[in-house]
């Protein structure tokens, strides 16, 4: 597959190299016109079937660019108080979901203040917080787990793996119930999240999960929360069985369906634009070193572990130059991958890495003293503003005071 026709790159009508020439590397940049048309699909499948779509501040958090997403969007999903603080104070207006797998008994009464729905990961969470809850009229929700997986490998990141530690399994809520019997008055409604960069055919296959689960007790709910996970704006994605999956719970069960994506709202909306400082030839394998660190800037690529597309680039092998791709830390493992190109690479050669603005800008971190990339956005008439940038500061204060 040709480097400039892969999705990540769809919304560039220049070479990346020659457009992106002028900013400073490395940079993430955020695009505002993909935001946009991510926003506009999500939105669209909201007004077809009365669904509300929420974004998920764990993949994009970037709040600058929230009342570009504001018109499309029904509120904020939050993992914690940060994120629901953040949701609050930049779209006030809009609604605050937040689900965390516990809750800090000295967090709650600050969170209560800005959340309007919480999610409780298990019984034991919703008996200790959930009258507290309830008492500040918040909506109030369990995350189930319907023991549906639908992923292959990396059982370890599949919250219906055996011993998951993320929803509550019906045994878990059976049990909780016979020694509680007031457990069920506290719920409003019920959440599961199961699904990772999916189509909607595995959601079609966890509803029905779900329905067999859980369906007795879904006709008392008020709303009924699909998680994320949901790849809606990929190109090809079905959009037509979503909102028949949207559908059916909304009229089999009378509840307000609830979607909370991360990466749709920000898919292929990004870029990572980086320099080569230097090419190493160890043995039969080349090196580029690049001034962006995998570890650092892009840690998903170690943590799923996962490949980032890179333009005008292809798999080891497919073109005539491979080389492998890392960053200038002392961790041996601060490896990209490796990517091959029609031509030799040289020192301070442009690459530009695609789908950057998920998992990036709000997972980054200064290991090694590594200065964080500055953000910038392409604004629709293709000109660039800086959103922020990050010094030897940034780096100091993590670590102490003066």
């Amino acid at each position: 597959m040709a480097g400039d026709k892969r999705p990540p790159f769809a919304a560039l009508n220049t070479e990346p190299q020659v457009f992106f020439a002028g900013l400073p590397t490395p940079c993430y940049v955020l695009d505002e016109g993909q935001l946009r048309r991510n926003g506009e699909i999500l939105a669209g499948v909201a007004e077809r079937t009365g669904c509300k779509m929420l974004l998920a501040q764990k993949a994009f958090s970037n709040f600058n660019l929230y009342p570009l997403l504001a018109p499309y969007l029904a509120g904020t999903e939050a993992s914690g108080l940060y994120e629901a603080r953040l949701g609050a104070e930049e779209m006030p207006e809009k609604e605050v979901h937040v689900f965390c797998a516990a809750y800090r008994a000295d967090e709650m009464e600050e969170l209560l203040r800005y959340a309007g729905h919480i999610v409780f990961n298990s019984p034991r969470q919703l008996l200790k917080f959930g009258p507290m809850a309830k008492a500040a009229g918040k909506s109030v929700g369990l995350r189930i787990n319907p023991e549906h997986s639908t992923q292959e490998g990396h059982a370890i990141y599949d919250p219906c793996a055996p011993g998951s530690r993320l929803g509550t399994t019906r045994a878990q809520w059976e049990q909780a119930v016979a020694e509680h019997t007031e457990l069920p008055d506290l719920l409003d409604g019920l959440h599961f999240h199961t699904l990772c960069e999916q189509d909607a055919e595995p959601l079609r296959e966890t509803l029905d999960a779900v329905a067999e689960k859980f369906g007795d007790l879904l006709p008392k709910m008020k709303w009924l929360n699909f998680g994320g996970g949901h790849h809606v704006t990929r190109p090809g994605y079905d959009l037509g069985l979503l909102e028949s999956c949207i559908c059916r719970a909304r009229d089999e069960w009378g509840v307000q369906v609830y979607l909370e994506p991360g990466e749709a709202w920000a898919l292929n909306a990004g870029y990572l634009v980086t320099r080569v400082l230097d090419v190493i030839q160890n043995g039969d394998t080349k090196i580029a070193v690049l001034d962006m660190s995998a570890a650092c800037h892009t840690p998903d690529v170690i943590e799923m572990p996962y490949r980032p597309p890179l333009y005008g680039a292809e798999e080891a092998g497919v073109l005539p130059y491979t080389y492998r791709l890392g960053g200038p830390t002392c961790l041996a493992g601060d490896v990209v991958g490796d990517y091959s190109f029609a031509a030799p690479l040289k020192e301070d050669d442009l690459l530009v890495f695609g789908d950057m603005a998920i998992y990036t800008t709000c997972k980054n971190n200064t290991f090694n003293g590594m200065p964080l990339p500055a953000i910038y956005t392409r604004r629709e008439d293709d000109t660039f503003a800086p959103l922020a940038t990050f010094g030897y500061a940034d780096f100091k204060c993590r670590l102490g005071s003066k």
